[in-house]
């Protein structure tokens, strides 16, 4: 199976994400386009567009990038409640016409504002259930005709989605990417999605999920494909390892100071995502933390401690040699999608992909 590159875009009201130092017209469809570009012209297959309440609406972000290219990719980051499964499954089913098949799909079930936008809260158990109809009905809209469907949170009668999903080889449909680190996550990744993402966990933590992702699998009566994992991190690459650690380290100092301003200043405390250290995954990333600075080979686990979440929780940090190394290591474990990112957005596609994909291809 063939390993693919991807990336991430930027999708934000407010500049300066991860220390980015794009500012003035940070989210301009001429800058995202000079980033989808960029990502065509340094090898990379396409780019994550994140989701949540408060930011440009990814699909609209995602149909603009796409009409602006000619192969890039965007993994369009969605959550069941924001859309119903038929109005998204023919949404994406026109754009993956009209971009020739380039549409990837990452269905989020984290909570959000979720009352902003209509929707309700409701407990885990809840929320995953609902998700697991949602990645049914979908992939059934796609890939059936005349689809009757009678669930606890979604139903459509007789429906066909038009223009139908085109094959092209072996891909019937959209990808369908998924995150979640609970027990009712992973038992709605093994049974429904296409590609399992993790967090950047150490070696051991990915490889022992990977091993019960696949025995869940054959538990939970998967009638797909088999499961595929993906990485998603932060890989902070520099021409050596001494400078790479050298400047790693001055950001996290960096963000240190940050922290302790907004902490003790006029504005007092740090805000926080209310549901961010709820989240089993998130907190898994945390708690590496406490095994140490520096996991694995290179594995940096200090920018949690000041305010990094998500991706930027923990950095693969070195040469391109380096990250290379470790980024085979897990693709040794059965990772097969990367999606990887630094700040500048912009300057880090190029230094990547001229330093690092060619060390991962070849």
């Amino acid at each position: 199976m063939s390993t693919e590159f991807l990336w991430y875009i930027p999708n934000q009201v407010q500049p300066g994400h991860r220390g980015d130092d794009t500012v003035v017209d940070h989210n301009s469809l001429e800058t995202l386009v000079e980033h989808a570009a960029a990502l065509e012209a340094n090898g990379w297959s396409g780019a994550l567009i994140g989701t949540g309440w408060g930011r440009p609406d990814t699909f609209t972000v995602a149909t603009a990038l796409a009409a602006r290219t000619s192969t890039f990719e965007p993994l369009i980051a969605v959550r069941p409640g924001y859309w119903k499964p038929a109005n998204f499954a023919a949404a994406a089913a026109t754009l993956d016409h009209l971009s020739g098949g380039r549409v990837r799909v990452n269905i989020v079930s984290g909570k959000d504002d979720l009352a902003a936008y209509g929707d309700s809260d409701a407990d885990q158990s809840d929320r995953y259930a609902r998700t697991r109809e949602f990645l049914q009905l979908v992939r059934r809209l796609w890939t059936d005709e005349n689809v009757t469907y009678r669930g606890d949170h979604f139903q459509v009668e007789n429906s066909t989605v038009l223009p139908r999903i085109e094959t092209r080889g072996d891909r019937r449909h959209p990808k369908l990417y998924f995150g979640g680190a609970s027990a009712a996550a992973e038992r709605v990744a093994a049974a429904e999605a296409d590609v399992q993402l993790f967090w950047g966990e150490t070696l051991d933590g990915v490889g022992e999920r990977i091993e019960r992702l696949r025995t869940l699998s054959e538990t939970v009566g998967r009638q797909h494909a088999p499961l595929e994992f993906g990485l998603r991190i932060t890989t902070f690459v520099r021409d050596t390892t001494d400078q790479a650690w050298a400047e790693a380290e001055t950001k996290v100092a960096e963000m240190a100071a940050a922290q302790s301003d907004r902490r003790f200043g006029e504005h007092g405390s740090v805000p926080q995502n209310p549901h961010r250290r709820t989240a089993v995954g998130q907190q898994r990333l945390f708690d590496l933390a406490s095994r140490g600075e520096v996991l694995d080979d290179n594995l940096y686990t200090t920018p949690g401690r000041f305010g990094a979440g998500g991706a930027a929780t923990t950095w693969l940090v070195g040469s391109p040699q380096d990250v290379a190394k470790s980024l085979r290591k897990y693709q040794d474990l059965g990772i097969t999608h990367f999606v990887l990112s630094d700040t500048p957005y912009l300057r880090e596609i190029e230094r990547q992909g001229d330093q690092l994909l060619p060390l991962l291809r070849g």
